[in-house]
């Protein structure tokens, strides 16, 4: 028979008709694998000679063919048929093209469960490495921009209403905190990802003499799984995976809601580059925030398959089922939106204006010193909520005159309590700042020596995975 109808009878074996194919093919989707499915079963071949159940000469000509196809892969002349259903079968297919008969020797003691299952993990923890890359350049620009602003004073808000005053480094460098704990979810998804299937088989492990520990070796595994049906079944890491992205992108969304507002004519505390907005079809007037806001709402898109992933798993029984064909567009559309929205991300912050004297004057125009005059007064001896309730009816008399709290004299200060001295009048905005030098406060001090911390941090947290 010829090597011709040799591929034809593969082909016409795993073939249904055009509307099945179509229904059941995933292969626009799973063909991002393909470095991952011929790597993993180039170390197949290769543990199949090692253990004398194929020969050289098969395992010599089965890798051949396997490189050549990647060749046409990488130079965009591979054709890809949805009737064959996945990477898997279109790669097999290709290779009877190449070698004829000798390719049905590939899958030998493999199953198309052991087979996915572990090309899924290699991609997975690939993608981790280059996200936990993205994310340590993202905190980069945060420290960068923290330093440049380690001066620059603006209010602190709680419930949107001005709070304390703070400097905006150690706004920034909040941020910088939240990407910290998303880096180490995903080394810890990179973990999770780091067990090899191979060997597995369909459900119930092979009858074939394979070196599982070996071939973990070979595609650079750490851990082999212990149970053939958990194994090819276990898709946790993928929700792991994704449930780390909907955290990143939680933060760049509340990050992205704070851009929107200091942008606005109402605030003015920032000016976006042009790359990163665009302007009103009808309003000439306006420059809208677009890049940001699409950050907020791809947000929502990230969440909806951490939902569609959990609504797949759940009524799942043991073990491998085709409802799993649906977990890599899930993870394949999170990575992405991600990764893109990491990097939207950097480049709004490395390329936005900073306005420092409108940031102090909406500070100074304002009663953010309440706190740090009760403050005064606990430590003259009175307890804070007697000296909160005397602050607060200050207050509130200030705003009904109109009057700012740094327009009082010392008479004035007097009439609410005899506690207060002149050097009540000492208070400001530097002064209360400075004050706050606890651990973790936004004293000059303390956010200097965070922002030595972070630079030493990023080196240490990206150092292994660059070397692996």
């Amino acid at each position: 028979m010829s090597k011709t109808n040799k591929k034809n009878n593969f082909t016409n074996s795993i073939s249904g008709n055009n509307l099945e194919g179509d229904f059941t093919s995933s292969i626009d989707i799973d063909k991002q694998m393909y470095e991952e499915d011929i790597r993993g079963s180039i170390a197949h071949t290769k543990m199949l000679a090692k253990q004398k159940i194929i020969t050289q000469n098969d395992k010599e000509k089965i890798i051949s063919g396997l490189l050549a196809i990647k060749k046409e892969i990488l130079n965009n002349t591979f054709e890809w048929k949805s009737g064959l259903e996945d990477i898997h079968m279109n790669v097999e297919s290709r290779l009877y093209d190449h070698i004829g008969e000798i390719a049905g020797k590939l899958h030998t003691a493999r199953s198309r469960n052991d087979q996915v299952a572990t090309d899924v993990r290699m991609w997975t923890k690939k993608t981790c490495i280059q996200i936990i890359s993205k994310i340590a350049e993202l905190q980069s620009s945060f420290v960068k921009i923290a330093e440049k602003n380690i001066d620059t004073i603006l209010p602190g808000y709680t419930h949107m209403q001005k709070g304390q005053p703070i400097l905006l480094a150690h706004h920034f460098l909040a941020y910088y905190e939240m990407l910290k704990r998303d880096l180490n979810r995903f080394k810890q998804v990179h973990s999770s990802a780091d067990v090899m299937i191979l060997g597995s088989g369909a459900l119930s492990g092979v009858n074939y003499p394979v070196d599982r520990e070996w071939l973990a070796k070979e595609l650079e595994f750490s851990n082999i799984s212990n149970n053939s049906m958990d194994g090819v079944s276990d898709r946790d890491f993928i929700v792991e995976f994704i449930n780390a992205c909907s955290l990143v992108m939680t933060h760049l969304s509340r990050f992205s809601e704070e851009i929107i507002i200091w942008a606005s004519e109402e605030f003015q505390f920032i000016k976006i580059s042009d790359k990163f907005s665009t302007g009103s079809s009808m309003m000439p007037q306006k420059r809208n925030p677009d890049y940001a806001e699409l950050i907020r709402g791809k947000t929502g898109s990230v969440f909806g398959s951490l939902v569609g992933m959990f609504t797949i798993l759940k009524g799942l029984p043991l073990t491998y089922n085709r409802d799993l064909q649906e977990d890599k567009k899930h993870l394949f559309e999170t990575a992405s939106t991600t990764l893109e929205c990491i990097n939207i991300a950097d480049g709004i912050i490395n390329n936005t204006i900073i306005n420092k004297d409108i940031m102090l004057s909406s500070a100074k125009n304002s009663f953010i010193l309440a706190t740090d005059i009760a403050d005064y007064l606990v430590k003259k001896g009175i307890p804070f909520r007697e000296s909160y309730v005397i602050i607060s009816n200050l207050t509130k008399e200030l705003v009904k005159k109109n009057i700012m709290i740094s327009e009082l004299t010392i008479n004035d200060y007097k009439k609410c309590s005899e506690y207060f001295e002149e050097d009540i009048l000492n208070l400001s905005l530097e002064t209360a700042i400075q004050s706050r030098n606890s651990v973790g406060g936004t004293a000059k001090s303390i956010v200097e020596k965070a922002l030595s911390k972070a630079k030493k941090e990023i080196k240490i947290a990206t150092d292994h995975y660059e070397k692996n």
